[in-house]
């Protein structure tokens, strides 16, 4: 055996400087990896801190293909409807009845482009471990939503001073019994931390608050902060001790409905790699973490009282278990179902306990609301089916076009969305789309299905549930549209085509 040979005393500094010198690419590396953990990490809670994370990936990705001449971009059957839809949606824009608000909205488009920087900067590795990471971040904000509804969250007001700011706030004055958990994004739980934030404020700035009322989060602008308002004892004008426990769980955030489809997707991550995992002997622990994972998400889901992302969770999980288990036990499946049914069991309870009168039978003004604003766009479909009224140009139209009360909201429907937004061409593109990417997806998991990685089929399979969740969500949401939940959509999209380019050489490897 030949000694080991180390650098003399001379040439130590300069062997040190070598390993320790960063070529672009390994900066490029480096830059990548960080921000795919960021993104990972963030995904469920932060908007802001999951684009930094995607933003570093992108940058990482720029720089690596300049110092390698290589992108790394993967021709994909999805490539040709996705860019005809970009298209659709920039000329939908250009000819929109507001241009200058449409044009704007291409920023929301455009998250499209995560699908390309995932697939050419993951690995199957990569995909494995950030799907894990992904899963624990999950996993924390759905503990922290149950912690939170045990300790309560913000200030139950007993009553309202005659001379309150709060009395003046729009759509509607605070009433006694709802709650304020928020003043201008700072979160409060008694009336000495209202006080305390109406007084940092500078004088002239309106107050903002969130109310929770029947278990919604409502957004109300309060008037403009006086100097006079500021020195009173008691500024806020309100009285109260307790703490809401009715309220819909949102993390760390005060979106439920983003909170409720993240959890679903990664749900099905969870419940995929645990089933995958089942078929190797000596992971019980491994398959105990993700199946104990994917029992705390439903819970997480059902504290949202989504009743749409329930199903969609419930429909999704069904065609993971469906697709893992035909050479497994039934006992299994049936075992997985049983999950499934008492999550729908355990949110239905959640509704009823958290939401007004009637939501769980869809008899809610919430629902009669949607239902309204859905119609009002179909009717109106009609005028514009080529290319749509454009991206967000009925906040300027509101009432001129018949859309009922004064809440301005979407269809809840993607598909609904897109056409009255887009065109009807623009749903074929996104319907032509969505089949390319099912299509896609189930190719992969089954090429993987037969391989003894467990984690590479897991991950597949996953992502396959993700995305029949997702679909099933579109259909009475528009989730497409949602900034945060289309970056993790276009995120496990663009890791499927990772994890699938790698399957040559999986078996390269094996062979």
């Amino acid at each position: 055996m030949q000694p080991t040979s180390f650098p003399s005393v001379k040439e130590y500094p300069g062997a040190v400087r070598k390993r320790l010198s960063f070529s672009p690419q390994r900066v490029a590396d480096y830059a990548i990896l960080v921000g795919l953990a960021l993104y990972a990490m963030v995904a469920p809670h932060s908007i802001a801190g999951a684009e930094a994370g995607l933003t570093l990936v992108a940058l990482g990705w720029l720089l690596r293909t300049l110092a390698t001449g290589k992108t790394g971009l993967r021709r994909t059957a999805v490539d040709l409807p996705l860019w005809l839809f970009f298209a659709w949606s920039i000329a939908s824009a250009l000819l929109s009845a507001e241009p200058r608000i449409s044009l704007l909205k291409l920023q929301t488009v455009s998250t499209f482009l995560v699908f390309y920087f995932a697939q050419a900067t993951l690995t199957r590795a990569r995909v494995v471990a950030l799907a894990a990471l992904l899963i624990a971040s999950g996993v924390t904000g759905a503990l922290w939503s149950v912690s939170e509804i045990v300790r309560g969250r913000g200030l139950i007001v007993e009553s309202v001073a005659a001379d309150s700011p709060f009395r003046e706030t729009s759509p509607a004055p605070l009433e006694p019994g709802e709650c304020v958990w928020r003043v201008n994004k700072d979160r409060v739980a008694s009336v000495a931390e209202i006080d305390e934030v109406i007084r940092r404020l500078p004088a002239g700035k309106p107050l903002t608050v969130s109310v929770i009322a029947f278990g919604e989060n409502l957004e109300w602008t309060g008037p403009p902060v006086t100097d006079e308002l500021k020195e009173r004892a008691n500024p806020s004008g309100l009285t109260g001790a307790q703490h809401a426990h009715r309220f819909r769980a949102s993390g760390w955030t005060r979106h439920y409905e983003m909170f409720a489809e993240t959890l679903q997707m990664i749900a099905q991550l969870a419940l995929g790699l645990a089933l995958a995992n089942l078929q190797k002997k000596g992971l019980r622990r491994r398959v105990a973490l993700f199946a104990a994972a994917f029992v705390l998400l439903a819970v997480g889901i059902a504290l949202t009282a989504m009743r749409t992302v329930l199903i969609a969770f419930a429909i999704g999980a069904t065609v993971v278990v469906w697709r893992a288990t035909d050479r497994q036990r039934r006992s299994i499946r049936l075992g997985v179902l049983a999950v499934i049914a008492s999550a729908l069991i355990f949110g239905a309870l959640v509704v009823a306990r958290t939401r007004a009168s009637g939501a769980l039978l869809l008899q809610d003004a919430s629902s009669s609301l949607r239902w309204r604003v859905a119609r009002a766009a179909i009717e109106r479909i009609p005028l514009h089916p080529l290319f749509g009224h454009g991206m967000d140009a009925v906040k300027r139209h509101w009432t001129e076009w018949n859309f009922p009360g004064t809440i301005m909201i979407h269809t809840h429907s993607t598909p609904v969305q897109i056409a009255f937004d887009r065109g009807l061409p623009a749903v074929l593109f996104w319907l032509s789309l969505m089949v390319a990417f099912w299509l896609m997806a189930t190719r992969a998991e089954k090429a993987w299905r037969a391989s003894d990685d467990t984690d590479g089929y897991g991950f597949l399979l996953g992502a396959l549930g993700a995305l029949a969740g997702f679909l099933a969500s579109s259909i009475v949401n528009y989730n497409f549209g949602n900034s945060e939940v289309a970056l993790l959509f276009w995120w496990l999209m663009g890791a499927v085509v990772a994890v699938q380019g790698d399957i040559v050489n999986y078996k390269k490897r094996r062979d």
